[in-house]
């Protein structure tokens, strides 16, 4: 190769080797082979300390998973081994705390084994890597990406590891990085916050009975909180993820509570559906901020993931949107290698916003309205949303529209290359 493209030491740049990052580099590794890509990463990585196998920690954080990142994973090649410690939910139950609304989705009504998953972050994150590491993903760790320069062919990107900077030119960078991304701010994206004035309060918990793969949602005055089934993958057990959105104060009083105590409180919010709460497990905790980044992209440089939008979890649709938006950005690349034009090429990229815009307005949409929905009770409203409950669970239409919504079956995406060489071809959700 003599054209200037080959001058530069690598084609793509990944700031952030995080779930994202290594789910974006999986995916270009299997679609567009020849494009050369390096992820950066904070954290150290070597092949030897990847353990042979995989115990699950009961404190253990956790994504849910949607149907359709389930079938982004089966055309990473990558299911059959996530599966392995993924726990299924077959049914997903909606309610109102002390009213009479409430709705229902079950798998079986859409054909499918499952609405979703349940898996541990190690555990997927242990699965990326080792599909990595059969591929020809280049890996800068310990490092990070500090600053990136425009060039007339390309861009220029310091990477810093311990007291060393030194610098790597490549078409393209993605800031992967997560939501408190200190590159984005770095490299000057502006950023619109909308403070929830609440925190999301994180930890697995067991009951007396089982959960039978049924997820809860169940909204409160003191807000929403939602319960997936946890801990095994063949087997009902007793083990669930809680997430529950909190005020400030009410978090600070929960967190200086004994156990025993911090499971009595979740009984008094959430009821007997699983019986008594019997175990709660280590409690992390972050404020809930609703972060969009308006133009994500430029000429040379990307935003992905949450470093472009951080949504509130109670519909659980974050990661599930980031996944989506980088199958996307994937397509995009591979259709600009097979036309001979520059990955970071601003075309390339815009082309990309718009293609994922309609996907995140919608599921932030989805996440907000349910916010707005089921905030503080307004006796009124209270009652229009428990008839909107009910109805939800009466009329098919409207129930489907919710289960595609809550399985990531709502937007538009590109089909990438299985890796057995299937055709491509565009997929329309709707």
């Amino acid at each position: 190769r003599t054209d200037p493209v080959a001058q530069l030491d690598t084609d793509l740049i990944i700031a952030g080797g995080g779930l994202a990052g290594a789910a974006l580099a999986l995916a270009l590794a299997k679609s567009v082979p020849d494009l050369r890509v390096t992820v950066v990463e904070a954290f150290p990585l070597s092949p030897q300390a990847l353990p042979d196998s995989y115990q699950p920690s009961y404190d253990a954080r956790s994504t849910a998973l949607a149907w359709g990142s389930r079938r982004i994973f089966e055309e990473l090649g990558l299911w059959s081994r996530l599966a392995q410690h993924a726990t299924p939910i077959e049914r997903i139950h909606v309610s109102d705390r002390g009213h009479f609304g409430a709705t229902r989705l079950s798998a079986s009504e859409h054909g499918q084994p499952a609405l979703g998953y349940v898996v541990d972050n190690r555990w997927m994150g242990l699965c990326l890597m080792r599909a990595l590491l059969d591929t020809r993903v280049q890996w800068e760790a310990p490092a990070e990406v500090v600053d990136m320069t425009p060039m007339p062919q390309g861009i220029r990107v310091a990477v810093r590891s311990g007291d060393e900077t030194r610098e790597l030119t490549a078409q393209c960078l993605v800031v992967a990085d997560g939501g408190r991304s200190g590159l984005r701010e770095a490299l000057g994206f502006q950023t619109r916050i909308h403070d929830y004035g609440q925190h999301a309060l994180i930890a697995n918990v067991s009951t007396a009975e089982s959960h039978r793969f049924c997820a809860y949602e169940r909204f409160t005055d003191a807000g929403p909180m939602a319960l997936l089934p946890h801990g095994s993958a063949h087997q009902a057990g007793r083990q669930s993820a809680l997430v529950w959105t909190l005020t400030d104060q009410a978090l600070e009083e929960l967190l200086s509570l004994p156990d025993d105590d911090k499971c009595r409180r979740l009984q008094d919010r959430f009821g007997w559906r699983l019986g008594r709460f019997t175990r709660i497990g280590a409690c992390n905790h972050y404020p809930l901020k609703l972060t969009t980044v308006e133009e994500p992209v430029r000429r040379g440089v990307a935003l992905v993931g949450n470093a472009a939008h951080a949504l509130h979890p109670v519909a659980g649709q974050g990661f599930n949107l980031a996944l989506r938006g980088l199958m996307t950005l994937v397509e995009q690349f591979r259709l600009a290698v097979a036309q001979g034009v520059s990955i970071g090429d601003l075309q390339v990229l815009a082309g990309y916003h718009t293609l994922h815009r309609q996907d995140w307005q919608q599921t932030v949409q989805f996440s907000d309205s349910l916010i707005r929905l089921f905030g503080p009770s307004v006796t009124p409203l209270a009652v229009a949303r428990d008839a909107g409950l009910v109805g939800l669970d009466l009329l098919p239409g409207a129930k489907r529209w919710f289960a595609r919504k809550a399985m990531g079956l709502g937007g538009r995406r590109a089909m990438i290359d299985h890796p057995v060489g299937a055709n491509r071809e565009r997929m329309n959700d709707d």
